[in-house]
């Protein structure tokens, strides 16, 4: 039952998800996509987007973010950036990693992403992903500590 309980709490407060792209309109498409549910049974979202390496990492580092989405095509590259998240951020959030081509998959595994979608952005494929990531990711966690 702790399982229910720590999807109830999670229920109630949106997902914060952070959008990593130095492109605006990639981040637009992005939003667009996602909507403010992601998935029925899971809590609306809310997008935190961002345009540059510094800001991801702050943002990372003051908490509070569920998910985080980079643009492997940004300048500075997604890939290298997710890469330095898993190695650097102790218990940092999941990570889905948007890549332009489907040889970038290798890439992605090399990042230690824990999902990629491939562009162009697809309504009903970015959002599938992403509930399935932050499913994935409640399932993961400790229970809730008394």
């Amino acid at each position: 039952m702790a399982s229910d309980q720590h999807h109830g709490e999670a229920a109630e407060k949106p997902l914060t998800v952070l959008l990593y792209a130095s492109d605006r309109g990639r981040r637009d498409n992005v939003r667009l996509a996602l909507g403010r549910r992601i998935a029925a049974d899971l809590p609306e979202i809310t997008v935190l987007e961002v345009a540059t390496q510094p800001a991801v990492l702050s943002t990372i580092e003051a908490g509070g973010i569920d998910v985080v989405i980079l643009d492997g095509e940004a300048v500075p590259g997604g890939m290298g950036l997710c890469r330095q998240i898993k190695h650097e951020i102790l218990e940092g959030p999941p990570v889905l990693l948007l890549a332009a081509r489907p040889d970038d998959a290798w890439l992605a595994t090399w990042a230690l992403a824990d999902a990629i979608v491939a562009y162009p952005v697809d309504p009903v494929r970015l959002p599938t992903a992403l509930a399935d990531l932050v499913r994935r990711s409640i399932a993961a966690a400790p229970s809730a500590q008394p």
